[in-house]
Parts: structure tokens; C-alpha cells; sequence
């Protein structure tokens, strides 16, 4: 079927339905809906036999909706209507919603029911249920629309007009700020938690901090800490830790309020967003392998079980600092001290990663510089998992990863990838070469046509369609909260196999081969200088993209990349002139609505 994608954003979501529908042997194209698009026109000259909008923040014009049927994924249950469901959901504590899949009328949000999944709401962030239980039930639900419309018998359900129990046809507005208020001196820390929760990542929390006004993102309880309510009381790990009037909460981003007439903010981490304004405050940094019984946040931790260890890692949205890259090198050479033959390597949850940090790259006094520090920073903890000969090391892929995020993965000896996960193993959308190690794990993992056309297509991959391309080696099918408890049976069933040691004393054999024929330095230095070009070139376009990606500059119009499948390209892949679009890790992180 023709199928065309509408979308305010290519953002993880739409990125999963249109690589999920790829794979079904659907073509499909996407278009932005962007101020001043003629989306009639548009629409029009694809001639799609069915129009589905998985994120979409404008209303599908008339003109549309009648020609076409248009289905709209919209992040509530039945009757759930207006602009910040999942916001309202969080907000208000409900632990179960769902997902409906509705057809476009003149009424947002009030168009005939095509399908509707339930789903679970865990106490995580918005955008990690958006990436997770929501993106997992609309997926679900799409797919059910879509072959309930290709039988053409299905007839959709008009929503209740009465409200009911299940229906409760509620048009609730946008949650704005006055209601996502902290009120430090009244408020719990679970009330401060759920009010974080439910505005992470956009819009943040709006506060006072330190005399200046700043968007919070992010938090995470403290078990230990106390002070007076609204007070700083410590930092870690770039985070700031704050007291609540029964506890405190770390806060590991902050966006400064936008000045009228100036660009827009973005987010940093908290202790580097304050700068000089952050008075002296202890840094509670935890050991580098926190044992079990440490119940604050951190976002690197290691635990053992038996002959496996388990170094989890979280970084907002998935991007990696020379900070945190350096510290989490540090970590994985302490879990290669233990006595473990075999070590996972990810988090438990969401991002895996998404390479390097584009935001503190554009916050630094030399961007060039910081770039090159995170590029070597990446690449040391990549040669770090290549070069382990003592045990095997499996990458559990949690959630979304994209560029040198995936070829991190691919220096394991195995990938196993969440069923709901979305791969973006390119970085030409950033005007970048790419490093990592990629030129060497990529081509080895799926064969050098396929490593080729994935760079140059810098399309989404789903986890099934990374399987049959060999880029993954295992799809583990469950939800989010099951996949660290499936990922351990695994990992301890790998670890007990006969022929795991064999497995790691070749290892040690390949290695050396590698290097004798080619060394891995070399691939290494043949892509960092193609990287270090970029990087000094002050009129390379990866400065401008990453400025707007990171200053979230709407492009002016659907990159050509996103249209229906075309002829193969020939010649450079990597040249300037390819750069069609922001990089595909930023826009995931972006809830619905």
C-alpha cells in the first residue's frame, strides 16, 4: 500500500512506524506539516492511498481529510482529547492509559475510532513512556488501522457523545505553567517528581533558581540528603540535588528562560548550565561501581550476578559528553576487573546512546575543540570494548540509539535489541563523516553493499529489520520493564555455556590477526582526520546543523531523504551536498505534543 506520513516531527515515533511499515512491504513517504506548507498540494502529488499521522500538532486540512483517509495516533484512550495527554496523565498519576488510532474530521481529537491499545504508566519521565509503554501501544494500534483499512470492510466506531466510564470525553487544555508550579515549601518530593515527570523533556518545569529564571528537566528521588526546602545541597555527575520539604531531588538539566529577542535556549547539564552562579557544594559522587545497596540516582551503575556483570548507563537523551564518555570508560575498565566472563553493557530502559553531546559541543567557548575532545572521547571507550579479549561483552540495546550510539554497540560481541527499539546507524544528516570505529564494525556486521546503503539512505531501522540485516544478533520481544529481568536470563544462560570460553580464548586469536593485517588504529585515524577537517572548517555544515538541531530551528521544508524509495545514488556518500536534515537522534527525543 501507498502510504504517506504526516508529521510535525520525524521524531522516534514516526521513525518506528515508518521503518515498521517498511518492513511490511508498504511504501511510504513522509512530509512535515510546516507553517505555510501546502499540504493539499502536497498530499495531492503523492496520491497516498492512506494518510496516517503518528505525531502531529496541527489539525489536517479539510481539503485533506475528505479526499483521503486520514488516521491520526493520538497519545489517550478513547475520549482522551487536547494537546498534553500523556502531560495530564503523568500530572494526575493514572497508571494505566492507552493509545487510540482515530480518524481525522473537523473536530480534533473526536473522529471515528479506527483502533485503541491499553497500556501501562510506570513512574518514568513523559518522553521514556512516549519512547516506551506509548510508542510500543501505537505501534500496536497503527498496525491494526492500517490492516483493518486495507481489508476494506472494517467499519470505525463513532466515538460515545455521552461520557462514560471508559470514555470520559474529556477536551482538557494545554498544562501550562501555572499548573506545573513547584512549590518547594508545600510540595512532596513525589508531587516534585510527578510535576518533573510529567514536563520532561519540553516544556520543563518553570522556576526561580539562584535568582534567574530556568526550565527544569529531569528528576530523580535522593535517599540520603536533607536541607531546607528549595535549597542546593550537592552535586553529582553534572546533576544538582535539591531539597523538597520531605526529601530532595536531582536535577540533571536546565534551560535558562528565553530572553525576547534572543535565540532559543536548550538544555545543559545542571552544574554546567549555572556556571558561576552555582555556589560551593559538595560533590556526592558515587564510586564508579556503586554496589546494589546505594539507592540514590546516578547514571552509571554496575551490579553482579553470578558470572555476569551488568554496567548500566542513562545520559538525557541518549547523548554523551567528553565528561560522561570518559567516566563511563573509567567504569567499564573497573567492571574488566572483575571476575565475570561475560559483561552487558547498557541501560535498562530507554537510550542506549546517541554519540556524542551536540549541546554542550555548542555551549563550549570553542565548539571545534570541545567536538574533537568528545569525538576521542567516544572513540576511546569504543576501542576500549573492541580490545576486550578476557570475557564477552553484550550490548543490550534498551531503546532508541543513533550514530556513534549504535557503533557502540557494534564493538560488543553481541547486540541484543529491544523489540521497540529504532536504530539510526548513519551520520550524514549532521553533515559528519562519522568515527567510531565505524568503518571497520559496520561493514563487518552486515557486509559493505549494506553498510554503504545504510549511511548513504540515513533511514530508521527497526530491531526486526536490524536482525535480518545482521546488525543486530538478538531481538529480545517485551516491553520495556521486562527487558533488563529477560536480558539477565540471557546473559546468565550465555555465561554457562560450554562454549563461552572457548569463544573468549579465540577472541585474543582474532584480535591479534586484525592486527596484524589491519590494525584498528588505522581505521581509527583515517576517520578522525576526515572528522577533524569538519570540525576546524568553520564553514562545514555541520555547524549550522548542529546550531539548528541543537536551537531546534524547524527546517523549511521534508527533507528529500523522507520521500517514497528511489534510485540508488551513486558516487560520495558522506559529501556536504548529501545533508539533507537535522540528525535523527535529536528529533526522537521530542514527545508528542
Amino acid at each position: 500500500m501507498n502510504i504517506l506520513l504526516l508529521a510535525s516531527a520525524f521524531n522516534s515515533l514516526t521513525q518506528r512506524v515508518h521503518a515498521e511499515l517498511r518492513d511490511r512491504g508498504h511504501t511510504v513517504a513522509v512530509e512535515l506539516a510546516l507553517p505555510g506548507t501546502p499540504l493539499p498540494d502536497i498530499v495531492r502529488r503523492h496520491a497516498p492511498q492512506l494518510v496516517v499521522a503518528p505525531m502531529l500538532k496541527t489539525a489536517i486540512p479539510e481539503e485533506v481529510w475528505t479526499a483521503h483517509t486520514c488516521l491520526v495516533v493520538h497519545p489517550g484512550p478513547v475520549g482522551d482529547r487536547g494537546p498534553s495527554s500523556l502531560d495530564w496523565a503523568i500530572h494526575e498519576g493514572v497508571d494505566q492509559w492507552g493509545v487510540t488510532v482515530l480518524q481525522a474530521d473537523g473536530e480534533m481529537d473526536a473522529g471515528d475510532v479506527w483502533a485503541c491499545v491499553p497500556c501501562r504508566v510506570p513512574p518514568v519521565p513523559k518522553s521514556e513512556l512516549y519512547r516506551g509503554e506509548i510508542a510500543d501501544a501505537a505501534l500496536e494500534a497503527v498496525l491494526l488501522a492500517v490492516e483493518r483499512f486495507a481489508e476494506e470492510t472494517h467499519v470505525p466506531r463513532k466515538q460515545d457523545v455521552a461520557p462514560t466510564a471508559d470514555a470520559p470525553l474529556r477536551p482538557r487544555p494545554y498544562l501550562d505553567q501555572s499548573v506545573r508550579r513547584i512549590d518547594w515549601a508545600e510540595d512532596s518530593t513525589q508531587d516534585v517528581l510527578r510535576k518533573l515527570r510529567a514536563a520532561d523533556s519540553q516544556p520543563g518545569v518553570l522556576d526561580v533558581l539562584l535568582g534567574q529564571e530556568w526550565y527544569l528537566h529531569g528528576g530523580h528521588p535522593e535517599s540520603v540528603l536533607r536541607g531546607r526546602p528549595g535549597e542546593l545541597l550537592a552535586t553529582r555527575a553534572g546533576a544538582v540535588c535539591r531539597a523538597t520539604k520531605d526529601g530532595a531531588v536531582w536535577i540533571p538539566e536546565l534551560r535558562p528562560r528565553r530572553v525576547p529577542g534572543q535565540p532559543s535556549t536548550y538544555k545543559l547539564p545542571a552544574v554546567m548550565a549555572l556556571g558561576d552562579l552555582l555556589p560551593p557544594l559538595p560533590d556526592h559522587a558515587l564510586p564508579l561501581l556503586p554496589e546494589v545497596r546505594h539507592r540514590t540516582w546516578t547514571d552509571i551503575r554496575y551490579r553482579e550476578d553470578g558470572n555476569v556483570g551488568f554496567l548500566s548507563f542513562s545520559f538525557p537523551g541518549g547523548a554523551m559528553s567528553t565528561e560522561q564518555c570518559r567516566r563511563l570508560l573509567d567504569a567499564y575498565r573497573e567492571a574488566c576487573e572483575r571476575p565475570t566472563s561475560v559483561l552487558v553493557l547498557g541501560g535498562e530502559r530507554d537510550f542506549f546512546s546517541n554519540g556524542i553531546h551536540l549541546g554542550v559541543i555548542e555551549a563550549a567557548d570553542d565548539p571545534a575543540a570541545e567536538s574533537w575532545a568528545n569525538i576521542n572521547a567516544i572513540d576511546d571507550l569504543v576501542e576500549a570494548v573492541l580490545t576486550t579479549t578476557d570475557r564477552l561483552v553484550v550490548a543490550a540495546v534498551a531503546g532508541n540509539a543513533a550514530a556513534g550510539g549504535v557503533m557502540l554497540a557494534l564493538a560488543a560481541d553481541e547486540v541484543w535489541c529491544r523489540s521497540g527499539a529504532v536504530l539510526n546507524p548513519h551520520y550524514r544528516l549532521m553533515g559528519l563523516y562519522g568515527s567510531e570505529y565505524w568503518t571497520h564494525t559496520l561493514p563487518r556486521k552486515v557486509g559493505p553493499a549494506t553498510a554503504e546503503r545504510l549511511m548513504r539512505e540515513a533511514l530508521p531501522v527497526s530491531s526486526a529489520g536490524a536482525l535480518r540485516l545482521g546488525l543486530v544478533d538478538r531481538v529480545v520481544d517485551c516491553g520495556p520493564d521486562a527487558f533488563a529481568r529477560e536480558v539477565g536470563g540471557l546473559a546468565a544462560r550465555l555465561a554457562s555455556l560450554p562454549a563461552t570460553a572457548s569463544r573468549i580464548t579465540a577472541k585474543k586469536t582474532e584480535l591479534d590477526r586484525l592486527e596484524s593485517v589491519t590494525p584498528l588504529a588505522g581505521f581509527r585515524e583515517q576517520e578522525l582526520a576526515r572528522m577533524r577537517r569538519t570540525f576546524d572548517d568553520p564553514d562545514a555544515t555541520y555547524h549550522s546543523l548542529r546550531r539548528s538541531f541543537v536551537h531546534k530551528v524547524r527546517p523549511v521544508c521534508t527533507p528529500p531523504h523522507l520521500g517514497p524509495a528511489r534510485v540508488a545514488q551513486t558516487g560520495p556518500t558522506h559529501s556536504a551536498a548529501d545533508v539533507t536534515g537535522t540528525a535523527p537522534h535529536g528529533v526522537s527525543s521530542r514527545p508528542n505534543g
